[in-house]
């Protein structure tokens, strides 16, 4: 017994020693360089702020005056201007021409939205006018154009863009884009704005088929929209809001065709009815667009409609109901990304440049819808069947 302890006493003294001699020989090494982290892999992407947001619409707007205005909408509970951007080749006439809506951060903690209406911009005013270009210097020139495909097989996405095409798009469209809805809710970080003594739900607070929430409590979920404090409150009343007027205000009186609101996250679009199953007199339009959509950013089009009796249940209150039943505005949600606010910078510019395709794609199309009212349209069982509540 005593020959083992002895064995086993040597045995762990030789390893400590080994392990000492190691460590030591180790912080002698002065020639041996730790391996080093890629710099580029620490960066961050840099949103916008409100502040920053505003001085580049400034500057757009100033080096830019014949194809973009800049005009004030609103201003919200904590004193900040909603700027609205319009770009056109007359941007301060109103021309008999398509347009098209744009716009980001109903939702205030959702940052991606407001990026792409910002890179959006200041990508028309960057090439608006100019000569077709050779911009990755191969030789050709356009064979990359911006729609999210990779064309040339060189492993590079829409770095040759057809510049004509862009001009085009602004010559023909009238781009009506909001980057920030909600300013005072990007800037604290939340979905809600700040109004007191609750903040609001804007995309809860637009007002078709408000009475809903009464008539079918339970499948609307009003315990919750319509509480104080809960993360969608819907507000008192549709369009309580100062932000969700200065969008009302901006928009009815402009011929606007289709618009993206941008949210995050989910990489899905839908499209009204928001509240039921029921079809809308222009779903050959709806389906047609998102699926031209798709086919460039590569997300679900989300269409819930093969159902013989159209249910109930889903969101009221939201942008897209009120512009497609007021205005018959062929009207979009766009959950970007598959994170809420994506960090890494070659993800978010990959994202803004698919959109800027998106975008361009949308302004084409516009020029092909032909309007129906919405409203006054009763072609499905659904409607029929409540219609007796003056619904």
């Amino acid at each position: 017994m005593e020959k083992i302890k002895k064995h086993l006493s040597i045995l762990i003294t030789s390893l400590f020693l080994l392990l000492l001699l190691s460590n030591t020989s180790i912080g002698m090494e002065k020639n041996i360089e730790m391996p080093q982290k890629d710099p580029s892999n620490l960066l961050l992407y840099e949103y916008y702020n409100y502040d920053n947001m505003t001085k580049d619409l400034q500057i757009y707007a100033q080096e830019n005056p014949d194809i973009m205005k800049l005009e004030a909408l609103g201003e919200t509970y904590q004193g900040r201007t909603i700027w609205g951007v319009i770009i056109s080749d007359n941007a301060d006439i109103n021309e008999n021409e398509a347009g098209v809506l744009l716009m980001g951060a109903h939702h205030g903690n959702e940052k991606p939205s407001f990026e792409v209406c910002m890179y959006f911009i200041k990508f028309l005013c960057d090439n608006y006018g100019l000569s077709d270009t050779d911009n990755d210097n191969d030789g050709d020139i356009n064979e990359d154009p911006v729609d999210g495909i990779d064309n040339d097989n060189d492993g590079l996405i829409d770095e040759d863009p057809d510049e004509k095409r862009i001009t085009d798009v602004v010559d023909t469209t009238q781009i009506f884009i909001i980057p920030m809805v909600n300013p005072d809710g990007v800037e604290a970080n939340t979905r809600i704005n700040c109004a007191e003594p609750a903040g609001v739900d804007l995309n809860r607070n637009y007002p078709y088929k408000w009475e809903y929430y009464d008539y079918f409590p339970a499948l609307y979920g009003d315990r919750w929209t319509g509480s104080p404090g809960t993360w969608n409150y819907r507000g008192e009343n549709p369009f309580s809001e100062k932000e969700t007027q200065a969008v009302r205000d901006f928009v009815i009186d402009q011929d606007i065709k289709i618009s993206l609101s941008y949210h995050s996250y989910g990489e899905f679009i839908i499209y009204p009815w928001m509240h039921s199953s029921a079809k809308t007199p222009h779903e050959e339009f709806f389906i047609s667009i998102g699926e031209g959509i798709v086919a460039i950013n590569d997300y679900d089009l989300e269409t819930g409609r093969n159902y013989f009796i159209p249910r109930l249940g889903g969101t009221i209150g939201t942008s897209e109901n009120w512009l497609y039943s007021e205005k018959g505005i062929l009207s979009y949600t766009v959950e970007l990304c598959r994170t809420r606010a994506p960090s890494n910078p070659r993800v978010m510019e990959e994202l803004c440049l698919t959109h800027a395709g998106v975008n361009l794609y949308v302004c084409e199309r516009a020029q092909t819808i032909v309007k129906k009212n919405p409203t006054n349209t009763y072609n499905n069982l659904f409607e029929k069947m409540f219609s007796f509540l003056k619904i």
